[in-house]
């Protein structure tokens, strides 16, 4: 399509910005380093690999292509393509229980779901695209470098426009004149160095939008693994105990458990046991490219990764499975037939080796409203180690 048939957002109004991020200090403000530069690369494999998945019929995504770099579409191997397809639905299955009422007779109560290093993600144009859009506010937060990519190709895609719901004859949304953050009233890009936020972060300033009052979800898909633990947990600690910690209408003296809390959950999309052969080659290989998964050590398998739920409060329940454990518990066997008709897959001791390296945990807390994250009680965890 010629470029002057594309509508763009850029008549929205441009405000000057607020909630920049900076990069590491070393370099100054918004100057990333060397490290920075790789794990913003890693977005790239991400965004091939979910196109690799959709183009053999993995996924339905309407949207991957106009979030994938042009020229960079590769078919990726059998075994990442089924990882790409399982890591996919599994959290999308834990996003839908949360943004579903917990019984059909409920109602359907406004949420917010905070994405970390959401990059070239498509998850919020598949939601808004459903046939019923859930009633959310959605925030992604990344590097500068890779919110104004996103948000120049919402500009200049008009499908990413319609499933946003976006108008440019409207003034209610707003784009920085670096153009590296969106504000509208269901959806906003930040460009924030996860690095930067501390208590005495203003939230109105890093985080304009962020409702401290809803039933909050945070999502990290491999993010908060290349931080180190100190960094990690204080981005953490950040949401759940600065954002989303007791309300400001607590007195002084009174206990902070008591004190009314939002819902709030974590999902973490995380590799895991590093010390056996398979997982000392996985190290290896990605330290080859660069990629230090910092906090590996740390949280190496299931049993830590609830450990680390429960320490950041997250104490109405925790859980955590592999992907091998998903791909046989989650998958329905007709769903399993589908996806193995599309190629051929031969190594199945390689796949199974790859799949247990991986893991996704979710915990909660209910906070002021038990039923919250009554959909996730449901989901069935992998027991033990």
């Amino acid at each position: 399509m010629a470029a002057p048939q594309i509508p763009n957002l850029n008549t929205f109004r441009r405000g000057r910005g607020r909630g920049r991020g900076t990069g590491h200090v070393e370099n100054g403000p918004g100057h990333p380093t060397g490290k920075d530069r790789v794990v913003q690369g890693t977005d790239n494999d991400a965004s091939v690999s979910r196109m690799s998945a959709v183009e053999l019929r993995y996924l339905d995504d309407p949207y991957a292509t106009a979030l994938t770099p042009s020229g960079s579409v590769t078919r990726r191997f059998p075994i990442i393509n089924r990882g790409t397809y399982v890591r996919t639905t599994a959290i999308d299955r834990l996003v839908t229980r949360f943004l579903s009422p917990y019984s059909p007779e409920a109602p359907i109560r406004k949420k917010q779901v905070i994405s970390l290093g959401a990059g070239s993600d498509t998850r919020i144009f598949r939601l808004f695209s459903a046939r019923q859009p859930p009633d959310i506010v959605y925030h992604e937060l990344d590097f500068a470098v890779n919110t104004a990519t996103k948000i120049q190709a919402i500009r200049s895609t008009p499908s990413l426009q319609r499933a946003l719901g976006l108008d440019s004859s409207r003034d209610n949304v707003t784009v920085s004149e670096a153009g590296d953050a969106l504000h509208s009233p269901s959806y906003h890009i930040h460009p924030v160095d996860l690095r930067s936020l501390s208590a005495d972060s203003s939230l109105s300033e890093t985080l304009p939008g962020v409702d401290r009052e809803l039933p909050t979800l945070l999502i990290s898909e491999c993010c908060l693994i290349y931080l180190s633990p100190t960094e990690a947990a204080q981005v953490v600690s950040f949401f759940t105990e600065h954002v989303f910690g007791p309300s400001s209408e607590a007195t002084a003296g009174e206990d902070t458990q008591q004190c009314s809390q939002a819902p709030l959950g974590l999902v973490l999309y995380e590799p895991i046991r590093p010390d056996d052969p398979f997982g000392r080659t996985m190290v290896s290989n990605l330290a080859a490219r660069g990629i230090q998964l910092q906090t590996l050590h740390k949280y190496a398998s299931l049993e830590a990764q609830r450990a680390r739920l429960r320490e950041h409060g997250l104490s109405s329940g925790q859980a955590a499975a592999d992907i091998d454990f998903i791909w046989e518990r989650w998958v329905s066997e007709e769903e399993k037939e589908r996806v193995s008709s599309l190629e051929m897959l031969d190594e199945m001791e390689e796949w199974r080796l790859l799949a247990r390296h991986y893991c996704i945990a979710w915990g909660w807390r209910d906070g002021n409203d038990v039923e919250a994250f009554e959909g996730w009680s449901t989901i069935q965890a992998q027991p033990g180690e």
